[in-house]
Parts: structure tokens; C-alpha cells; sequence
């Protein structure tokens, strides 16, 4: 089975409440599932809770283990979401589609037959290769099982259909009904017409106004927007193999009565036909005038108009072409348009072919298209254009100049870095830009750079493809009022060499981070320490003390079973917070038991939790602080340590904005997989470790992530060189020497609600009984037979009889541990 459809099933079954996962293992089982499988990003189903008219839609994402449901529940994940990835997950375990099991349900179809000049209406219950099943009664009724019939889907077009009928169920359809019927019937996927396929539109057929040529003047009509093909008695016509109604015209009494046969209008009256009558029949329907003779009351030459614009870092430039001086009319997509009320021109159509032609060969211009031209190319077009016979409306080109070139700026100092770059305006006054509007020109690969005061400079590109990138990085983690992380130090340092600058005092303090950890000094183990550590497990700690003395995050992402737990322990100071999956919080317990016994451990978990304010270590579950998040972020925690930090890969995830919350000194991430899929991942665990390092997520998507993406090894090469002094990844080969043969681990793990339940319930049942024998002389059998159940009951609760489930809490922790020895090459005895 693909591993997303079990990822997302196991994502569901974690954010369902017990009361709404049993609804969907009883809908699952009802079969009530319907749809396609085979899908590998996405699977869309229909579910069809028993009793219910509609089906509703789930569509499970398998990429990104989200899923959606059309119903109204707030719950994360629904019934219908359960049932729908329990059946997925079967039918893909059992590879076959769900459609397998027994025929899809039938689909609504719409009978139309004509009867007495008017439509007649039945509706059936289709289905692939039987017989329609006629409806007399409702849909409702159906679906309750009121009255029998087959099973079927109903989308909201059908429910819509229902409610437009009313009381009626068959027969011929009246002129009122006719519209919301027919918006309804829009929506449904099967409607024949005497047996042919049709269509039906909840759009009016509307009316056009026509004025034509005729003897001594004009004739102005009225007619349908399309041909006709048929009419019908109850407001319905046939346009092809579109069903629609009749709409309003909106015309008053007397327009009624003549229009439609066509109105005459003499040669004399031609003057209130384009000045009132026609004005106002635009007003309510479109207008076609198809003569040529409509009176033109000015002759006046047409003009080419420019009208010029600055928008951001683009000239935008619209041509059209006018009548009048100042303008009457202007030409809009063949049709000339009235500007103001008087005498309309007469159009002079090959002196408006000149000028398209000439606008078209001397700027490269079309009328009535609008151009933004970018600045180098806005600088080039602005030449031309003060030589071209157009007139212009606007100043905006005069700001598109060349000046001289920029000289950047750079400010240097331990925890402060500014960076600018100079030039010269069009007033050949002194001007500065930002760097962070520079560089933005610059990897959007422009050669020009507007300045604030008018003109536009060339890009310093030889300075800028040097240093542009670290400069880049250090104006992302930069804070709003200039200061810089802690963690930029080191981007600082190499900043500062590449252009032979005085590097900043506090580096010396931080150089053996840059030196590949050499020199960084041993630190003084805990005295309580139970442990002798091997010589890779003391360096590991060695580099955390001295992140932690430095004011700086670690991320240890060494190999499973290399320690990452131990070397934590012997680096934590002050009052620590530990984040850890639920499934490991006992094995901390015991580590701390068995390496640091002095330490006062609390674990903070269960219904009746508190913080135990003078506990050394304070252990949770990633559960927890989400949902505990504002408690667990109102104290200052000296040390927090994430365990299984791949926890918060998400960034948008609940859990991860939590982590982001808390307080801390020091903070420090254990992960053996620190990326998995996308450079995200990573990201959020060193925005938690030392944020600002990496800048914000945008600008690491846009800066780092996506050029990786795309093969950039200048890219990767400089994300690893700045994370280098941060993260600390050692694989089992590289200390193979000093590990023993072979690691043992023992995996604890907490029973979930519904299986403690379960094993609590069968308990409660037996104890008594079993005591009851055993007192009364009976066989021991009975008692060993209880704890089997018991044992049963533990391991996974479909082995106890009666039960059944698809996965247990073991078996889930199991496979995780499993696959992340898997994938890190190793091999496992269970």
C-alpha cells in the first residue's frame, strides 16, 4: 500500500476524537464510500451517510496528508473524512476500488418530453446496465427509506431540482415554475428531451435592439440575442441543444407592442433615434446598428493620443485614437464612443488606418493596448517617443533618464550592519537607495535601478556578483532596527574578509566555530555524570557548551543510536524544558535515571499536569505543547531541548509556531533526520535554534531554497557554509570504531484512549472471575488464559475477540522507529 494513503490515514485517526473516529469505521463498514482509489496525489470519494438526500465530497491529499469535506463539522478531521480514509485504505490493502464491492449507486435523470405545446417532466434513478427505476415519490423519501427504491447520489442540483417542484412530481411543468427549474436542471448531469441529450441554463434569454436600413429611413426591431430553434407554451425555448426561458425585456407598454414587429424611423427623426432612443434602450439590452447612413454632424480629422504613466518601476503607455480638439469621440475596438454630448464626428477610417499604421512602425505601439515597458526598455521608448507626431499626455517619460552609475555603502560592526549605495539624481544631487531594492533589481537580473528622486542607474553588477549573496543573507537576518542574531556573526566575519574589512571584535570569541570546531575546549562534565562517553559523544558536547556559553542553537542531527539523549544531558543547565514525542518521554525518564541521577525530572503529562517550578528537567509531549502552548511559553526556560525535532518541519504547523513561542536561553533540536523532503524542514528547526539566521521563510524560499531546487550548487554550498557552525550530523560509519556491536533500545509507549478502554474494560471483567477460581481450588489456566487477553489487549486490540482495528499504538511506534533505521541504512533485530 502507497505510503501516503497510510500516512493520511494515520493523520486522521491523530486529530479524530474517539466518538467521531467510530462514527467513520461504522460508515466505512456500511459501505457508504464511494469513489476512485487509484489516485497517487489526491483521492476524491463520495460518502453517503445512511438517511441522508446529498453524498458528500472528501478529497484526501496524499502529498501533504490534509484532507477536505463539504460538510459543516468543525472538527480538524469528521466522520465522513474517517470513514472515507479507512475505506481508501482497505480497498488499496485489498487492491481493488470500492466500486468492486457491489454496483456504484444510481445518479437522478431528467426525462423531458413535449406534450400540448408545453415540456412534461419525469424523473428516474439511473444506473450503468440496468433498467431506470421511475420516481413517484421524493428524493427524501427514497434516501430514508420511506419508500422503496434503488440506492443513489444527489448532487445539490437535484436538491435544488426537488425544491423548485414543490408538491408537483411528473407532468407537464407551468410558466411560472419554469425558470428555477431550469436553473436547477443547469446543474444535473443527465436531461433528455424526448430522448435526446439536452441541456438547460438558468440564463434568461435576453433581447437585443437592431437598427437596419430601410426605404426613406430606418427600422429599429427588436429580436432574440440567438436563434430559436422552438417555443414552447410554458415560457421555455430551444436554442440547439440549450433549454432556456424567456426573459424580461424591461421595454415599456407601447415598445412591446411595436418593436417586435419593427418601428420605422424617417430620415427627419434620425436625430432623436441616436440621441434618446437608442441611449436608452442601451440602457436595458445591447444595441446593433447595422446601417451606415446614421447622420454624422462634424468633420474633424482624428489624432493620435499618447497618454504616459509611471507605475512602480515601469512606464505605461496607452495609445487611442480621438475626434476633436478637445476630444468628441474616440475609437474603442472599432466602435466610436461619445465623450461629451453635441454633434458626433464622422469617422474618416483610412486617416485612422494611417495612423495605426505609423503609431504601429515608429513606437511599436496598437490602439487601445496598453504597454508597460520596464526601465531599461522604458528608456529606450522614451527617446523615440519625443520624436514621433502623437500627442502626448503626461510627464512620466521625462523620469526615465540614465544617470551615472552606484557606489555601494557598507557599515560593519559587531552586532550592526548597514549597507546603501549612492548616486546621482536628475539634478545631479546626491542620492541614496537601500540595498534591499538593489539587490531585488539585481536577482530579478535587470541592469537598471530607479532612484528616488528621477532616473534610473546602472546596477554595480561585477560588486553585486561578488558579494551580493552574503550581503543578501545578512540583510534577511538583520531585526527592523539594524541589529543582527548572534548566529550572523560568523556570515558577518566573511563578509568583512572578502572586502578586507576589520572583522568584528566578538569573532575571535567564535572562531573555532569557523575552523571546523577545532580548538573549541573541553567542557567540564556534570559531577553527577553515571556515563563514560566515547571520544565522539564528548566532542558533541564539547560543541554544545560551547554553543550554549556562546548564546547560540545547535541542532545535533547525529545518526540513531549515536547518544543524541546522553550528550543533551550532560549539556543542559539551568531549568530545562524537554520536547519529545510521547512515545519516547519514559525512555528520557530512564535516562535521566540511569546518566544523571541528580537531576530532579518532572514529566508533565496527563489530565491533572502542572509545572513543577523546581524540577531541573521538565518533560513533555509535542501533544501537549500545542495544546498547552500559552503555559508552556509564559515561563523562561533556561535550557529547551526538542527530541525528535522533525516534529516541527512544518513551520505552518500548530506545533511548530508553539515551539517558536517558547522562552529560552538556550535552545537546542535532536533530530536524526533533519531534512526529509524540502529545505523547509530545515529552516524551521534553525529558525527555532537561532532565529534570524536563515532570514525570514519568504526570503530563504526566494533566496535559497527554490535556487537549490533548481541546481544551484553556488546555493547549497553557501546554505551549508553558513549552517556549518550550527548543526552537528556524525552517521554510524563515521564513528563505527567505537560503537559496540550492536545498540539495544527498548521502545515504551502509552495505549491510546480507545485501547485503554479496551484493556482497562477486559481487566475489570476477568480480575474477580480469575480471583473467584483461584480461591475456589480451580485450574490456573483461567488466570493464565486473563493475562494472554491482558497481553493481547496490549499488543493490539484486534487480537482480543470481538474487537477489531486496523493499527495499534505499538505497531505505529514500531514502524517509525523502523523506518527511520531504514532509511539511516542500518539493520534491526525486533
Amino acid at each position: 500500500m502507497p505510503a501516503g494513503v497510510q500516512a493520511v490515514f494515520d493523520a486522521v485517526r491523530a486529530a479524530c476524537p474517539a466518538s467521531v473516529w467510530s462514527r467513520g469505521v461504522e460508515l466505512a463498514r456500511a459501505d457508504a464510500v464511494s469513489g476512485d482509489v487509484a489516485g497517487d496525489e489526491e483521492i476524491s470519494l463520495q460518502v453517503a451517510p445512511p438517511g441522508a438526500l446529498a453524498t458528500l465530497a472528501v478529497t484526501l491529499y496524499l502529498e501533504d496528508e490534509e484532507w477536505e469535506c463539504q460538510c459543516t463539522s468543525r472538527d480538524d478531521a469528521c466522520e465522513h473524512v474517517a470513514a472515507a480514509v479507512i475505506a481508501a485504505r482497505r480497498a488499496r490493502k485489498e487492491g481493488r476500488s470500492l466500486a468492486s464491492r457491489e454496483a456504484q449507486p444510481g445518479w437522478v435523470a431528467y426525462r423531458l418530453t413535449r406534450e400540448g405545446g408545453g415540456l412534461a417532466f419525469e424523473r428516474e434513478i439511473a444506473r450503468e446496465g440496468e433498467p431506470a427505476f421511475r420516481l413517484v415519490a421524493t428524493l427524501d423519501a427514497i434516501a430514508r427509506g420511506r419508500v422503496e427504491g434503488p440506492r443513489f447520489h444527489a448532487t445539490e442540483g437535484d436538491i435544488d431540482v426537488e425544491r423548485a417542484l414543490g408538491t408537483r412530481r411528473r407532468g407537464p411543468m407551468p410558466r411560472e415554475a419554469m425558470p428555477r427549474l431550469l436553473a436547477a436542471l443547469s446543474r444535473c448531469r443527465d436531461v433528455t428531451l424526448d430522448g435526446e441529450p439536452v441541456e438547460a441554463s438558468g440564463e434568461a434569454l435576453g433581447l437585443v435592439a437592431a437598427v437596419d436600413d430601410a426605404p426613406g429611413g430606418f427600422r429599429l426591431s427588436v429580436e432574440p440575442e440567438t436563434e430559436i430553434d422552438e417555443t414552447f407554451s410554458n415560457n421555455t425555448v430551444r436554442c440547439g441543444r440549450v433549454l432556456r426561458c424567456m426573459g424580461e425585456s424591461g421595454l415599456s407598454g407601447r415598445e412591446r407592442e411595436e418593436l417586435p414587429g419593427g418601428r420605422f424611423i424617417p430620415f427627419d427623426g434620425a436625430a432623436e433615434l441616436v440621441t434618446e432612443t437608442l441611449p436608452s434602450l442601451e440602457a436595458r439590452m445591447p444595441v446593433r446598428v447595422r446601417t451606415k447612413r446614421l447622420p454624422r454632424s462634424e468633420r474633424t480629422p482624428p489624432r493620435t493620443v499618447v497618454q504616459v504613466e509611471r507605475r512602480g518601476d515601469s512606464l505605461s503607455v496607452l495609445a487611442t485614437l480621438v475626434y476633436g480638439d478637445p476630444p468628441r469621440a474616440r475609437v474603442d475596438a472599432g466602435r466610436l464612443v461619445p465623450l461629451q454630448e453635441g454633434p458626433v464626428p464622422v469617422r474618416d477610417r483610412d486617416a485612422e488606418e494611417r495612423l495605426v499604421r505609423r503609431l504601429r512602425d515608429t513606437l511599436g505601439l496598437q490602439i487601445g493596448h496598453r504597454v508597460d515597458f520596464a526601465s531599461a526598455d522604458a528608456i529606450e521608448f522614451t527617446g523615440a517617443l519625443t520624436t514621433a507626431d502623437v500627442v502626448l499626455q503626461g510627464t512620466a517619460h521625462r523620469e526615465f533618464a540614465l544617470v551615472e552609475g552606484l557606489a555601494p555603502q557598507v557599515s560593519l560592526a559587531a552586532d550592526r550592519f548597514d549597507a546603501a549605495f549612492e548616486g546621482r539624481g536628475l539634478d545631479g544631487r546626491a542620492t541614496k537607495l537601500d540595498a534591499a531594492s538593489v539587490l531585488s533589481a539585481w536577482r530579478r537580473g535587470e541592469s537598471l535601478v530607479p532612484l528616488h528622486d528621477g532616473g534610473f542607474a546602472p546596477l554595480p553588477a561585477d560588486w553585486l556578483n561578488r558579494f551580493g549573496p552574503a550581503l543578501a543573507d545578512l540583510l534577511a537576518a538583520r531585526t527592523g532596527d539594524g541589529s543582527l542574531p548572534r548566529s550572523a556573526i560568523p556570515d558577518l566575519a566573511r563578509l568583512c574578509s572578502e572586502l578586507d574589512a576589520p572583522p568584528p571584535p566578538e569573532l575571535a570569541q567564535l572562531e573555532p566555530l569557523l575552523r571546523d570546531f577545532r580548538g573549541i575546549p573541553a567542557a567540564a562534565l556534570p559531577p553527577d555524570l553515571r556515563a563514560e562517553l566515547r571520544d565522539y559523544q564528548r566532542e558533541g558536547v564539547d560543541w554544545l557548551c560551547f554553543l550554549r556559553e556562546a548564546g547560540l542553537g545547535g541542532l545535533l542531527a547525529d545518526d540513531m543510536g549515536l547518544g543524541k539523549t546522553l550528550q543533551a544531558l550532560c549539556a543542559v543547565a539551568g531549568r530545562t524544558l524537554v520536547v519529545a514525542p510521547t512515545s519516547v518521554l519514559h525512555n528520557w525518564l530512564a535516562e535521566v535515571a540511569r546518566f544523571r541521577p541528580a537531576l530532579r525530572a518532572h514529566l508533565y503529562h496527563g489530565p491533572r499536569r502542572q509545572l513543577d517550578p523546581d524540577a531541573d528537567l521538565t518533560l513533555t509531549s509535542y501533544a501537549l505543547l500545542r495544546g498547552d502552548a500559552d503555559t508552556l511559553a509564559a515561563t523562561s526556560w533556561d535550557t529547551v531541548v526538542l527530541d525528535e525535532a522533525q516534529a516541527i518541519k512544518n513551520p505552518e504547523s500548530q506545533v511548530a509556531q508553539a515551539a517558536f513561542r517558547l522562552r529560552a536561553d538556550w535552545r537546542v533540536t535532536l533530530t536524526g533526520t533533519p531534512v526529509e523532503n524540502r529545505l523547509d524542514e530545515l529552516w524551521s528547526q534553525l529558525h527555532f535554534t537561532n532565529p534570524g539566521l536563515l532570514g525570514g521563510r519568504a526570503a530563504f524560499d526566494e533566496q535559497t531554497a527554490r535556487p537549490i531546487a533548481a541546481g544551484d550548487e553556488a546555493a547549497a554550498a553557501r546554505l551549508r557554509q553558513r549552517i556549518r557552525p550550527f548543526v552537528l550530523r556524525r552517521l554510524k560509519r563515521d564513528v563505527a570504531p567505537e560503537l559496540p556491536a550492536r545498540t539495544e533500545q527498548v521502545l515504551r509507549c502509552e495505549l491510546d484512549p480507545e485501547e485503554r478502554r479496551v484493556y482497562d474494560a477486559l481487566r475489570l471483567a476477568t480480575r474477580d472471575e480469575v480471583a473467584r477460581q483461584l480461591t475456589a481450588g480451580g485450574n490456573v489456566l483461567a488466570a493464565l488464559e486473563a493475562l494472554l487477553r491482558l497481553r493481547q489487549a496490549a499488543c493490539h486490540r484486534g487480537l482480543v475477540p470481538g474487537q477489531e482495528a486496523e493499527a495499534s499504538t505499538k505497531l505505529t511506534l514500531l514502524r517509525e522507529q523502523l523506518d527511520e533505521a531504514l532509511s539511516e541504512g542500518h539493520k534491526a533485530l525486533v
